[in-house]
């Protein structure tokens, strides 16, 4: 398939951790094929690994996602006598992700095979973020997300991938609504992309 080609609603994005083995910053996947492979074949959450190559887990329920991309590094100057500012390139600022979720406590308990299970490990792993209009028509629960022509590939799509860490996960009850939470991810590469399958 290709890139998204009209305008529409993401209704369908998603977020997923390649989950089968911990990054290395000396030693990142080199090229979009390379990321691509890690996310191959999905693990529900809650279940233990296959020990096919290359698992992820997507995190679902999603409620809002952030902004995507590189932000700006730009830094206002005064400048005397002048009616507006300068602008000037400032320090590049490593950038967070905040995903806002409809939360369920099962998904994110801290115990083996559950995302809990990865918040504030310190370790490095893969994200893959896919902006979908439509739902992938994959034929198998495993296939169905994968960065395959059989999987996100059967849909028009754009992928971002990056390194990064689950840093963060704050709860908020609430009294009217259902519960919510926000994981904070921090990126620690570069992101790659937009890709299509």
């Amino acid at each position: 398939m290709t890139h998204i080609s009209s305008i529409g609603a993401g209704l369908y994005s998603d977020l997923a951790i390649a989950v089968d083995a911990e990054l290395n910053l000396g030693s990142l996947p080199v090229d979009e094929a390379a990321w691509k492979a890690l996310f191959a074949s999905e693990v529900a959450v809650g279940s233990a690994l296959t020990g096919t190559p290359n698992e992820f887990r997507r995190i679902v329920n999603v409620r809002e996602f952030p902004q995507m991309g590189v932000p700006p590094n730009i830094v206002n100057v005064p400048n005397y006598g002048s009616k507006t500012s300068r602008q000037i390139q400032g320090q590049a600022d490593s950038p967070s992700f905040e995903v806002t979720l409809n939360f369920v406590p099962l998904h994110w308990q801290d115990a083996a095979n559950y995302l809990g299970d990865l918040v504030g490990d310190g370790k490095l792993w893969a994200f893959r973020f896919t902006l979908l209009n439509a739902e992938p028509t994959g034929s198998t629960f495993a296939t169905k997300y994968a960065s395959t022509a059989g999987g996100i590939g059967t849909v028009q799509n754009s992928q971002y991938y990056w390194g990064g860490k689950l840093e963060a996960l704050q709860v908020n009850p609430q009294l009217t609504d259902s519960n919510t939470a926000v994981i904070t991810i921090s990126i620690q590469t570069d992101f790659l992309g937009a890709y299509t399958i």
